[in-house]
């Protein structure tokens, strides 16, 4: 096993720290004050070729994989984004470019690919129901046939990004869960616009994340052509389990940079910061022990990450290590920053100090893109062989 970054990969992380250096932590600020989405991050992001460093060469991306996307992620993350760069990740890289890369039809890859590697397009994916939340399966938007054509209605909660994208990758049941015999059948994936005749959005008003909105998204008689079918009609299962299992891998990617940003403001104020005396609070071991503590659960994150990462771009199973990873980093990054500010005292509810921000974003993914009891529960059925418990 080597643990050392190649060139290749080290100039990457490097380009990133640039870009993402270039983006500090009063732009984020702004935006999250604003609820205003990235846009010239983003655009710089992809001019730099970062959105598509796991995507292929043809269409404009690198064809490297998922490790080098860590790798940008982290770098970006900790020069001020924190864990929305993950989120970030998810909608072009992963929703679009995953899904399209690797089911859509030639005439997708050409059409989407290249501007949603260059900037151009912002993908969102409509997937969770306000009924059904983890358990997928459980999805009732149904997409009844008509002729060559399908008419979809139903309901999506939680979707990121919708209201700023141009297009949406649609879950949704093209079979009813009564006709099939498992239910993993009968789903179906589909490309549309985001304003499409029938789709209707309505803003959710959140704790933080707030540069990347979230909405309730309605779907009333919406028509899907046979051109926007993704993959597999009533086989889009383990279609889907693709493009969600990367999920996992830029999230804890995010997640391992903003601890690194966290640790950082947070020992930066600390050797400062001087009470009772000359003394820095940095000597004290009520501070530092909670900050080292965090440093070293996330450095376990890491390593499992980039292992998940490794694996998925050997196209072996990574399930396990990505889940992982993400509960891990979660719990590590929900610690972290609490700390962090909690060294900076009252300080540290300032937002001109950054950590109410990072704290707000981060907290988010203990239960999201899924909760640490349903990784618990993986674990326990899938690694440990213990009865299924839901």
């Amino acid at each position: 096993m080597d643990f050392n970054l190649t060139d290749e990969q080290q100039m990457i992380a490097a380009t990133a720290r640039k870009v993402g250096e270039r983006f500090g932590l009063e732009y984020w600020r702004d935006h999250d004050k604003r609820k205003a989405f990235p846009h010239e991050f983003w655009k710089a992001t992809c001019e730099a070729g970062i959105c598509g460093v796991a995507l292929p060469e043809e269409y404009g991306g690198s064809g490297l994989g998922m490790t080098e996307m860590a790798v940008a992620i982290e770098e970006l993350a900790k020069a001020g984004g924190g864990s929305t760069i993950g989120q970030l990740f998810m909608l072009n890289p992963i929703f679009g470019g995953v899904a399209i890369a690797n089911f859509g039809t030639p005439e997708m890859k050409q059409k989407y690919l290249p501007p949603l590697i260059g900037g151009d397009l912002i993908c969102c994916m409509a997937l969770t129901e306000p009924d059904a939340g983890t358990n997928t399966l459980e999805m009732s938007s149904f997409a009844r046939a008509d002729g060559s054509s399908w008419v979809l209605n139903g309901r999506k909660h939680w979707i990121t990004g919708a209201l700023s994208s141009q297009i949406m990758l649609v879950v949704c049941r093209t079979k009813k869960l009564d006709a099939v015999t498992k239910k993993t059948d009968g789903i179906s994936l589909f490309l549309i616009n985001t304003d499409r005749q029938g789709v209707a959005l309505g803003r959710i008003d959140k704790l933080g994340t707030n540069t990347m909105d979230s909405s309730t998204v309605f779907f009333d008689d919406v028509r899907l052509e046979p051109e926007d079918l993704v993959g597999t009609l009533d086989r889009g299962w383990a279609q889907l389990l693709e493009v969600l299992n990367t999920e996992r891998i830029v999230t804890t990617a995010g997640l391992c940079g903003t601890v690194d940003l966290a640790l950082k403001l947070a020992v930066d104020f600390a050797n400062e910061r001087r009470v009772f005396g000359k003394t820095p609070i940095s000597a004290y071991q009520s501070i530092q022990f909670p900050l080292a503590q965090a440093y070293a659960e996330i450095g376990c994150a890491r390593l499992m990450n980039f292992k998940a990462a490794a694996l998925c771009d050997a196209g072996e199973p990574y399930g396990s290590e990505s889940n992982l990873a993400k509960l891990v980093a979660s719990q590590a990054c929900d610690k972290a920053t609490l700390q962090a500010m909690q060294t900076l005292g009252g300080m540290g509810y300032a937002c001109e100090y950054h950590l109410e921000r990072l704290w707000r974003d981060q907290r988010l993914f203990r239960f999201a893109p899924v909760s640490e009891e349903m990784i618990l529960n993986f674990i326990a059925q899938h690694n440990l062989k213990m009865p299924r418990s839901y």
